[in-house]
């Protein structure tokens, strides 16, 4: 949710500052937080080293994001539910040929662009709510990498069992 503030300046004129929710500036930054997580990733030899499209690569983290932006919205003690799209993500991953510390990887470079999302936008922070916001991204990625892990090895014991 947006909310305008406006303060009294010394020049006794009226200024307005817009402050938004992290949840709201995650939505409005979403396409930003794709392209940034890109580059991340483009500098990372050992995950460049899988050839991927571009929509192969980054598809999974519109779904991913949304997830973490309806966790930021959820009444607080309300329980999250299982990512489906963290559990495809797995199970795709494994079938690209990804190792589980390049899974890690890639989950790891999401949040340090969401929390750099953030610090960009510091200006416009509702504050009052911003540590909890930082904490539950951090617990939905985390979640998300669980259930892609999960998935992974999931997946990765079928295949093993159909080979012997």
């Amino acid at each position: 949710m947006t909310k305008i503030m406006t303060e009294r300046s010394t020049d006794s004129g009226t200024r307005t500052e817009t402050t938004e929710s992290v949840a709201d500036i995650v939505e409005r930054e979403l396409n930003n937080v794709i392209h940034e997580w890109l580059a991340l990733v483009e500098k990372q030899e050992d995950l460049m080293s899988i050839a991927l499209s571009y929509e192969d690569r980054t598809g999974h983290l519109p779904a991913l994001l949304r997830e973490v932006i309806v966790r930021l919205r959820l009444d607080a003690g309300t329980k999250a539910p299982i990512s489906v799209a963290a559990s495809y993500h797995g199970d795709l991953r494994r079938k690209q040929g990804y190792t589980v510390a390049m899974v890690v990887e890639e989950s790891r470079l999401l949040q340090v662009c969401l929390f750099t999302t953030l610090h960009k936008n510091t200006s416009r922070i509702e504050y009052s709510k911003l540590l909890l916001d930082v904490v539950t991204i951090a617990d939905e990625v985390d979640a998300q990498l669980k259930q892609q892990m999960l998935r992974y090895m999931e997946a990765n014991a079928v295949f093993t069992q159909v080979q012997n």
